[in-house]
């Protein structure tokens, strides 16, 4: 009886230890990661043919996070994006009455938005091989629009006489410059050691304001502008090691 108890007691020791190893080993790598990257700002708006924006007048940033790895499928990632955004009629010629219409505008950008990054092959840990992410949050645009409506053709719309009205009204509206933003993105990573991964993701801001462009009455009233961003860039694990920060034992 003392034997087998002793055996039972000998399974428990050495099933405790083997599921211990690999918590400690987690315990042991970085905690946080940092990345940088470049990107491109698409605006999506009335100035735009293409309710998903338009690459003629996409504008280049870039951007640095910083993540705490919460678990083998979250972290909770602090991004700052740079950069800008840039809408004009005149880029299209189709339809032809924007280059007649003609408004444009422009603005630097600064956003700074908390993130949910979820892992669905749950492998934070390891940063090695392949790895898509999906990401949602909640942040804040800093802006500084100018719109222009200087070079509108009135002749060209002669028979839309409220128009000219409705770009009074804009102006008189004003642009913001704080907008709250709600991003939602996915991307995928590659890690070639526990310490270096690359990365390539896409980012589309939900927005609370018909105003980004400048224009609202004078364009499309009934819904609200957007931008989207794509980036590329790498992530460094300081203080990685190994993978989970294990020594390798040879036999």
């Amino acid at each position: 009886m003392i034997s087998i108890i002793k055996k039972i007691a000998s399974l428990f020791v050495i099933l405790i230890v083997l599921n211990d190893i690999p918590a400690n080993a987690q315990l042991m790598v970085p905690k946080f990661e940092l990345g940088v990257g470049i990107s491109s700002n698409i605006y999506q708006g009335d100035l735009t043919p293409n309710r998903f924006g338009s690459y003629e007048t996409m504008k280049a940033g870039f951007q640095l996070h910083g993540s705490l790895i919460l678990s083998s499928s979250f972290l909770a990632r602090t991004n700052l994006s740079i950069g800008g955004l840039r809408g004009d009629d005149a880029a299209y010629d189709n339809p032809e009455f924007r280059k007649q219409r003609n408004f444009n505008f422009k603005t630097p950008l600064i956003e700074l938005s908390e993130l949910v990054v979820w892992n669905p092959l749950r492998t934070n840990y390891q940063n090695s091989g392949f790895s898509p992410y999906l990401m949602a949050g909640v942040g804040v645009s800093f802006l500084n629009i100018k719109s222009d409506a200087s070079n509108f053709n009135p002749e060209y719309f002669a028979d839309e006489a409220e128009i000219q009205q409705n770009i009074a009204a804009d102006q008189e509206h004003g642009t913001p410059s704080v907008i709250p933003v709600v991003p939602i993105g996915a991307g995928f990573r590659y890690g070639f050691s526990p310490a270096l991964a690359v990365y390539a993701e896409s980012t589309y801001r939900l927005m609370f304001t018909d105003y980004l462009d400048g224009f609202s009455k004078a364009t499309n009233p009934d819904g609200n502008d957007h931008y989207q961003t794509i980036s590329v860039g790498i992530i460094f694990r300081p203080g990685s090691k190994g993978k989970l920060a294990c020594p390798s034992v040879s036999y």
